[in-house]
């Protein structure tokens, strides 16, 4: 069986994703040997990028330096897309130029621009729009925030409780559900905040907690599906 993985555009709620890829690399052995492709949108791309090694060090300085700001990235003469882009070059690999679901990169440059590219909101994160291939690109969370591959299974991951495979469960009463640029999510008290916090961080025991989150919710799948190992 063909296995792909997904994970969903969910901005600063990315450490809810380096629980999940956690949980996956020490109990998911089975799962991760029948993986084809990864893919991602927004944050997600990076979560990709950078699953094996720097995840958690890259969401919370991140995250830190926005918080840190008076008015999160939107503060007057903060670079958030410098901000960004300074960081993943300082954790990607010198030689990383492949992506393993559709493309390959000519250059770690090309990969650089294409995972900014991936996570510029306009006005949010400025006002000069990513340029790749002659063409000018914006996040791609904002017409399908949850990739799914056309060959195979794909494993979604998200943030927010919704239909996902991997997601929080859902503990109010309500069954509405709400489509976001292709992902199904409920519409509730706990996942309207979330929506907040994909713009401006969270506090770390906050991450924290989303982290130890993601990484329950990722065993109980396992274990669900008799990947657990």
């Amino acid at each position: 069986m063909v296995v792909n993985l997904s994970f969903a555009a969910a901005g600063f709620l990315g450490a809810y994703r380096l629980g999940v890829t956690e949980a996956l690399l020490r109990h998911g052995d089975k799962l991760l040997s029948s993986l084809k492709a990864c893919a991602g949108a927004s944050a997600g791309a990076l979560v990709d990028t950078i699953m094996i090694t720097h995840c958690k060090e890259f969401t919370y300085r991140f995250a830190c330096n926005v918080r840190s700001q008076r008015f999160g990235a939107v503060t007057p003469g903060y670079d958030f897309m410098l901000e960004l882009r300074e960081v993943i070059e300082e954790i990607l690999p010198p030689n990383t130029r492949k992506n393993s679901m559709v493309s390959s990169f000519t250059s770690r440059e090309e990969l650089i621009k294409v995972l900014l590219a991936s996570c510029f909101m306009p006005v949010y994160a400025g006002g000069k729009p990513v340029e790749f291939q002659g063409q000018k690109w914006i996040d791609g969370g904002f017409t399908n925030s949850l990739p799914i591959l056309p060959v195979g299974r794909t494993i979604t991951v998200s943030p927010f409780s919704g239909p996902q495979d991997i997601s929080p469960a859902h503990k109010g009463i309500s069954k509405l559900h709400l489509r976001l640029a292709n992902m199904s999510v409920v519409f509730s008290k706990d996942n309207i905040i979330k929506l907040n916090q994909t713009l401006f961080p969270p506090s770390l025991p906050r991450l924290n907690a989303l982290e130890q989150q993601g990484y329950q919710d990722a065993v109980y799948f396992l274990k669900k599906e008799r990947w657990m190992q």
